[in-house]
């Protein structure tokens, strides 16, 4: 049902008297012993052993293990007065309610891969419910679903998946500790994408605890807050408990390739032909591009260019590789095929081709090894360094003088602290309508950018740099708005203020980048499922003042 600002206006006005009682008179106090308290008093289930505040022994090692991001694991970054490990959906509701009553901010985390720490890190009071404990996942093969709680990593669902059937995957993302719900809240995306769409375009029901510390599936939250839900940002709206997802068909045998290309061997005009053939491949076909710089050698030196303390050896000189990987739902003979007539000018080999089942591919581009056992999926530490990413899309080819500034920026970096990732889009990603979901990316899209930094060291520079980098790509990617991911979530774009007040026009400065045309429509929900914007961060959907 669409709604009127109108009829907004006035569900709000019904919902604000509505509201808990606890919220309108919140008792002023930020004290974690007296929160605790109330934890251990409202909960009909044994909480205290799921609560870790600065006293206990754990305390550390419990914040730490899911903080992915080492820029917000300092002694700096502020802490949260109480983590809570939930064992069951109950325990959820109590803390909820003991956040209105002692007026704290209430942060949800999942995997732990938030860009900017806003799951784990907050500049007023908090507390951090991790879902770490919830995480369950049933698999009906015959039906083709899944129902995944919220606590769920990526690995865990693909390695539940593989174990029902060597023919059905989720078309999600390809790093296996990311969480399942953040992921699929922002849209979500992986090598599937161009034959299904997001992560977040085949979910098929959800169940969530709204402000009110009600229990919602999607029948009962109605389609205006499932639709908010999938690409919006769930944690703008409740508590996402679990997803039920609609699994995809996949070939039991698929190919993965991967060749790269120097500057000194084409790569500016490859890639300048990659941004017009990758997104009308056929739709079986996904095809990324890794640029990053590189060591090579000068000529007639010895071909180590690393010393055996890992700097950099002074014979070797640095270049840009432009590395296409990708995957093909199929055979080899017939990717190379469709290759050698859509992108000759890529020189795609048989070589560089491997034809492995798709469980393997999961692994492959998990960083794992085709012959590892798929248990690897099941494990949720991280490779984990401190870093600053962004995004941007592009509509129209980038110049070859546009790529070859490019190049120049990048090798003001050091090999091996930057990440600069190109995804074409297309396929099923352009049939699918701009409104159809939150996520406004959609046809008319060459293709997403990725660009990280690492921040070990020497934070500023580096995050100067990749603003620097941010700022030279300005005419070659889109505007008005410039647009951004929302799961790559940069503060760059633009803050809400820390106590809930920030008004449409001042989150529009982001929020419009994120959501284009479909921002409007998520504050007219928010406004109305959380007047009181008790589920809040730094960029949140804010409802109407």
């Amino acid at each position: 049902m669409k709604i009127s600002v109108c009829s907004m206006l006035s569900i709000f006005c019904v919902l604000s008297l509505l509201s808990f009682s606890s919220a309108a008179n919140p008792k002023k106090t930020n004290s974690g012993q007296d929160f605790v308290q109330c934890l251990i008093r409202s909960s009909s289930t044994s909480i205290s052993k799921v609560i870790y505040t600065s006293e206990n022994s754990t305390y550390t090692s419990v914040l730490k293990f899911s903080i992915n991001n080492l820029r917000f694991d300092t002694p700096s970054t502020p802490k949260p007065i109480v983590i809570v490990k939930p064992e069951a959906e109950s325990q959820i509701q109590t803390v909820i309610y003991c956040c209105k009553k002692h007026d704290i901010q209430m942060r949800i985390r999942g995997g732990g891969h938030d860009y900017e720490g806003q799951s784990y890190v907050a500049q007023v009071p908090f507390v951090v419910v991790d879902m770490i404990n919830l995480r369950s996942i049933e698999v009906d093969p015959v039906k083709a679903t899944a129902w995944v709680q919220a606590g769920a990593t990526l690995g865990e669902l693909y390695y539940r998946i593989a174990e029902k059937s060597n023919t059905l995957g989720f078309p999600a993302g390809i790093w296996s500790t990311v969480g399942v719900s953040g992921l699929v809240s922002g849209g979500g995306y992986g090598t599937l994408r161009r034959k299904y769409g997001l992560a977040a375009d085949n979910v098929l029901d959800a169940r969530l605890i709204d402000a009110n510390g009600r229990i919602l599936d999607r029948k009962s939250m109605g389609e205006d807050l499932f639709w908010a839900i999938r690409g919006g940002g769930a944690s703008s709206f409740g508590v996402i408990l679990s997803w039920k997802l609609h699994l995809v068909s996949v070939p039991k045998i698929v190919t993965v390739f991967q060749t790269a290309r120097t500057l000194e061997q084409n790569a500016t005009e490859i890639l300048h032909r990659w941004q017009t053939v990758a997104p009308r491949l056929p739709k079986d076909v996904e095809m990324r591009v890794a640029v990053n710089p590189i060591w090579t050698n000068l000529p007639n030196e010895p071909q180590k260019t690393v010393q055996d303390d890992g700097t950099p050896s002074l014979n070797g000189t640095k270049t840009v590789s432009v590395n296409f990987i990708g995957q093909f739902l199929g055979r080899k003979e017939k990717l190379l095929s469709m290759m050698n007539k859509r992108f000759p000018e890529l020189g795609l080999e048989a070589e560089s081709c491997f034809e492995v089942s798709y469980i393997q591919s999961v692994l492959l581009f998990s960083l794992f090894q085709a012959t590892d056992s798929p248990l690897g999926l099941l494990n949720r530490t991280a490779y984990k360094i401190a870093f600053k990413a962004k995004s941007d899309y592009v509509n129209k080819p980038i110049p070859k003088e546009g790529l070859e500034g490019l190049w120049k920026v990048l090798l003001e970096q050091e090999p091996g602290r930057t990440n600069f990732l190109l995804t074409s889009y297309g396929g099923k990603m352009a049939e699918i309508s701009e409104s159809a979901i939150p996520f406004p990316h959609r046809a008319g899209t060459l293709y997403m950018m990725y660009m990280r930094v690492r921040t070990d060291g020497d934070t500023s520079d580096s995050i100067k740099w990749i603003r620097g980098l941010y700022k030279y790509l300005t005419p070659y990617v889109t505007s008005n708005p410039r647009t951004a991911y929302l799961n790559y979530n940069d503060l760059d774009l633009g803050l809400n203020k820390p106590h809930g007040k920030t008004s449409y026009k001042q989150a529009s400065i982001w929020g419009k980048k994120y959501f284009k045309n479909n921002f409007d429509r998520l504050v007219i929900i928010k406004s109305i499922v959380d007047p009181d914007n008790f589920f809040r961060h730094e960029q949140s959907i804010p409802p109407f003042a």
